[in-house]
């Protein structure tokens, strides 16, 4: 693995991205808090709130701020489910490039409409493992730069300012809970926390039928899934890949699974009684909060990442279960 960034690398892409990143806010959930009980005080950073909608956009500029003039004259290529689509398209806007991004048939239609927006060029696959495939092919017919949705030095750099803003807004914390697709995201936020608090636990969250990040640290090695099954399409990576990996390996100290009804439940819940309507990897972590991390971490200061809510209104009120009573 390169070099995983230093504190210094991160606060350097901080200031050369300036106002093309939010630092978003960080709040107190006192209505978990009281479901929690035992003095549990419960926090979430409100990534949702980013440009975009989500954290993708941290590693797509990143990276393409790093791009030469003439990779920029070629453009840019991503995969996506959408959130990171929609990134890449920002991205490359901002960077002032091309894109030219490859979606899954599940994406759903606002996602696509929004990357559209931002003026990148879309195609479709059926399956992630299919749209890995197109891209390569686009990346070699064109000679476009891949912008990877989790792996790489870049995007870890990126991820890493959530780290950091963790860090400035919370202080101590004992635990920090992340959502874990390909690992991108609670890579570089564990990266750059085990660095300024060493005793923070870091957990990361995936749901059951996308537990390729749980497959490879039991296997001690990158592993892939044969199909993506899972509500929470954007935490749908169908492998994990050595840089990002080998980030959750050292710094990650433990995971948990959800199940999708877990994930309904939560995102009902978020939306009942925080007044937030959230996509469901988004509400990852807070079903985790009220299902297999709930005992051990009562009586404990913990901060949720809520990553993202590109979603549009029909699909939430399909996919969330409004029944308050599931959480209490």
């Amino acid at each position: 693995m390169s070099q995983a960034p230093t504190i210094k690398d991160i606060q350097a892409l901080r200031e050369a991205l300036g106002a093309a990143i939010y630092c978003t806010p960080v709040v107190q959930c006192a209505e978990l808090e009281e479901i929690i009980g035992g003095d549990t005080q419960i926090y979430a950073k409100l990534e949702f709130l980013q440009r975009t909608g989500t954290f993708k956009a941290r590693g797509a500029l990143a990276v393409v701020s790093g791009l030469s003039e003439a990779q920029k004259k070629r453009g840019i290529t991503a995969v996506s489910a959408g959130n990171h689509a929609i990134a890449a398209a920002y991205a490359a806007q901002i960077g002032g490039t091309s894109a030219k991004v490859v979606m899954i048939g599940s994406a759903n239609p606002s996602r696509i409409a929004a990357c559209k927006a931002l003026g990148a060029e879309v195609v479709m696959a059926d399956t992630a493992h299919d749209a890995f495939r197109l891209a390569d092919e686009i990346q070699s017919k064109e000679g476009r730069f891949f912008v990877h949705p989790f792996e790489g030095p870049g995007v870890a750099t990126g991820t890493g300012m959530l780290g950091l803003e963790i860090h400035e807004q919370c202080g101590e914390l004992d635990a920090v809970v992340v959502a874990v697709g390909g690992g991108g995201l609670i890579g570089g936020i564990s990266n750059a926390l085990k660095q300024l608090r060493p005793s923070c636990e870091i957990i990361g969250v995936e749901p059951q039928g996308a537990d390729s990040m749980h497959r490879s640290i039991a296997a001690g090695a990158p592993q892939s899934i044969e199909a993506v099954d899972t509500i929470a399409d954007s935490l749908g990576a169908p492998f994990a890949l050595p840089y990002s990996f080998e980030l959750c390996q050292q710094n990650v100290d433990r995971l948990c699974t959800v199940s999708d009804d877990q994930i309904r439940r939560a995102m009902g819940f978020l939306f009942q009684a925080m007044k937030m309507a959230v996509e469901p990897a988004c509400a990852a972590t807070t079903a985790a909060m009220l299902g297999p991390l709930r005992d051990e971490l009562r009586g404990r200061k913990v901060l949720l990442v809520f990553c993202g809510s590109n979603i549009d209104w029909p699909t939430f009120a399909e996919q969330a279960i409004f029944r308050q009573d599931d959480a209490a």
